[in-house]
């Protein structure tokens, strides 16, 4: 009997703006195709919980706290869940199935790392 590798989970980042020229109706649609995709994940156990991002935000850095976000349209973060899978090729497979990626958003798929921060260790935020 062979023991089951558990699933990873991933993070996926919801960017970007619908395309200007798509109509409201077609919009509709890929976000109702959404939502039926993402019921449908979180029946099978596949995705979890996630949400869209309000409009507003702060920007807190050592400097101060602003109104924000301050990104371009293009790399605004509209929302985010996350997706079990056994590797990243597998969680990037599923994203791929998103409906609203055909009207202008990107998704981006993200390995959570379980280890805490270390200033000994090659993160994200170690200076390149």
């Amino acid at each position: 009997m062979s023991k089951q590798t558990p699933l990873s989970e991933y993070l996926i980042l919801s960017r970007g703006q619908w395309d200007k020229d798509a109509s409201r109706e077609d919009i509709q649609v890929a976000i109702d195709r959404f939502y039926a995709w993402y019921d449908r994940l979180v029946s099978e156990g596949r995705i979890g919980p996630g949400h869209r991002l309000a409009r507003e935000g702060k920007v807190v850095s050592r400097q101060a706290t602003m109104d924000g976000p301050f990104a371009e349209a293009k790399e605004v973060v509209g929302g985010y869940w996350f997706i079990l899978a056994d590797s990243l090729d597998e969680a990037a497979r599923i994203t791929a199935e998103n409906p609203c990626l055909a009207y202008g958003l990107v998704c981006e798929v993200r390995p959570i790392d379980p280890a805490r921060g270390s200033a000994y260790a090659l993160t994200n935020e170690t200076p390149t």
